[in-house]
């Protein structure tokens, strides 16, 4: 299954809504949702913080680690881990505009850091990378938007060493028949669709020729990340006010969703 969608499409959203994310997500830049526990409470920016750090734990980065962290949006992340695990990242993303904040994020930094970091623009179909380049892959909240999604798993098992580990999260499907409110508000609005649930997921993987290390379905997760979200989203600002009213509700009904199974939330951390 492809989706409807482009990643031209893809491109131009994220191109555009940079600024608005920035509003209220995290004012650094950095977009994808977080776990909650009792360290964060209800905070979105330390469950977001609590993500990275689970991930960058189970996917074993260390100091020796090459790290590929694909859909790199505005580089915060990339930066945060190559500052933390003292490695070195290679971010990519579609978006120009992003992969360019990123650039600028790094020119800010000192010299060392900035020889441990690198931002190019390429798709994850088709990435600028000989085989076995990178010893692990990071991923957050971006294979969902890749329209061919085999050839982005490909993809990845490609650029990975033997026995190099791919650490990511990704929006799953749980049943195919969804509601016309759950198409409008998420899987329109997020300009995807997906063939995988949480368990199709792990065998598109195997197929790949991955071995799963572990899978863990984060779906009441993303639905607190956008009750939080909702609450985050501004309610007073006269040249949006209607853009975000709308988001508001689109995020509400994003979790309304979660509850009504059209949509999960899988994280997934597995080997060549």
């Amino acid at each position: 299954m492809s989706s409807k969608f482009t990643e031209q499409e893809t491109e131009r959203y994220y191109d555009s809504e940079d600024a608005i994310y920035r509003s209220f997500w995290d004012e650094d830049g950095s977009v994808h949702w977080g776990v909650f526990d009792d360290s964060t409470g209800d905070d979105f920016l330390k469950a977001c913080a609590n993500l990275n750090d689970m991930m960058a734990e189970k996917g074993r980065i260390d100091s020796n680690a090459r790290v590929l962290d694909l859909g790199c949006g505005n580089g915060t992340t990339a930066i945060w881990l190559s500052d933390e695990q003292n490695c070195h990242v290679t971010g990519v993303d579609l978006s120009g505009v992003r992969v360019q904040n990123a650039k600028d994020k790094r020119s800010d930094l000192g010299q060392r850091a900035q020889e441990k970091l690198a931002f190019e623009k390429a798709s994850a179909t088709d990435l600028p990378f000989e085989d076995g380049t990178f010893s692990h892959l990071w991923s957050q909240a971006t294979i969902y938007h890749v329209p061919d999604k085999e050839s982005a798993l490909s993809e990845a098992y490609r650029v990975l060493e033997k026995g190099g580990i791919m650490v990511f999260d990704d929006l799953t499907k749980p049943q195919p028949n969804i509601s016309s409110s759950a198409q409008e508000f998420v899987y329109d609005r997020l300009l995807y669709d997906t063939p995988y649930s949480f368990q199709s997921y792990q065998d598109a993987l195997k197929a790949q020729g991955f071995k799963i290390i572990e899978a863990q379905d984060l779906s009441s997760h993303l639905k607190n990340s956008y009750l939080q979200l909702a609450e985050r989203t501004p309610k007073t600002d006269a040249d949006h006010e209607e853009h975000y009213a709308w988001l508001s509700n689109a995020y509400q009904e994003t979790a309304k969703a979660v509850d009504n199974k059209e949509l999960g939330w899988g994280l997934f951390i597995c080997q060549k």
